[in-house]
């Protein structure tokens, strides 16, 4: 097979030019936004949020309703829960966290098992790439087109808050509202992502990419453009990979993201493990032949 066919073959079947679109979309939503998430330390809430919609997400098809509305209740409801629980009792935020986003995850589990209906619920939990539809595209689009928009118009308000909060409510924001935001759009983005690969993987798109372009770069801008740039590569590649391979589409997407985030862990210049080590010996060569020199 030709490197032409290899990278033409797929895009002829228009399931995999829709998987294609879908999974370049979530890649770089979740991406963005993962910079914020991984800047303020909140991957546990990224993780717990992306588990609990999925009840809403279940309740909202059963009612008729845009996916999108479920997800951003039982978001919002979990994060509230998760503030009752810890702020009323002795059980500390990591704990509470914990036992909201299991909880509610379970009920949503239950409700996909007794939920009838002609298709199968379990894509929401696994993913189901291969099988969205033109409509389900749309939806992905314009929420990724509406989640992106606000990321980039309240980017500075949003920055500032993941830095330093007391400053953000000395120059007149709101951070209780700027975090409401954002947790709204991480209910949004994990709408989008979920066609991608499913409720059980919504947390790795969401914290890989930011962490990957935290080791490799000191600089929030930067951050914003590596990110997206690294998820995409990865999203395309998983998806070539399993086309070919015949494995799962949003498993081997998010499989990708785990190696290059390994790779860089291990050899980015300066906060790679190994690339410290090489820096560190470079730098010794230096000194020693600058004194032999002198």
């Amino acid at each position: 097979m030709s490197v032409t066919e290899i990278f033409i073959d797929p895009l002829r079947y228009e399931f995999m030019v829709r998987a294609l679109a879908t999974t370049v979309t979530a890649a770089v939503v979740c991406a963005v936004l993962s910079c914020w998430l991984v800047l303020i330390g909140w991957s546990l809430m990224g993780d717990a949020v992306s588990h609990a919609v999925l009840p809403g997400v279940v309740l909202a098809y059963i009612l008729g309703v845009p996916f999108a509305v479920g997800a951003i209740v039982f978001g919002f409801l979990a994060v509230a829960l998760i503030g009752i629980v810890r702020d009323t009792s002795r059980i500390k935020e990591d704990a509470a966290i914990g036992i909201v986003f299991t909880t509610l995850f379970a009920f949503g589990l239950v409700l996909v098992s007794v939920t009838p209906s002609q298709t199968d619920l379990n894509h929401i939990v696994f993913g189901n790439l291969l099988g969205v539809s033109r409509g389900e595209l749309v939806q992905i689009v314009i929420l990724a087109a509406v989640t992106l928009a606000v990321l980039v118009l309240k980017r500075r308000d949003f920055t500032l808050y993941a830095f330093d909060q007391t400053h953000a409510h000395a120059i007149g924001l709101n951070p209780r509202l700027l975090g409401t935001a954002l947790l709204g759009l991480l209910a949004l983005t994990a709408v989008v992502a979920l066609q991608a690969v499913g409720v059980v993987l919504v947390v790795a798109m969401l914290i890989i990419p930011g962490s990957t372009a935290y080791l490799l770069t000191d600089r929030f801008g930067r951050m914003l453009v590596i990110a997206p740039v690294v998820s995409v590569a990865c999203a395309v590649t998983g998806l070539y990979i399993s086309y070919h391979l015949d494995t799962a589409p949003g498993g081997m997407v998010v499989v990708v993201q785990g190696v290059v985030f390994t790779l860089v862990y291990l050899f980015a210049p300066r906060q790679g493990v190994i690339g410290r080590r090489l820096a560190a010996a470079r730098h010794r060569r230096a000194e020693t032949a600058a004194a032999l020199a002198g």
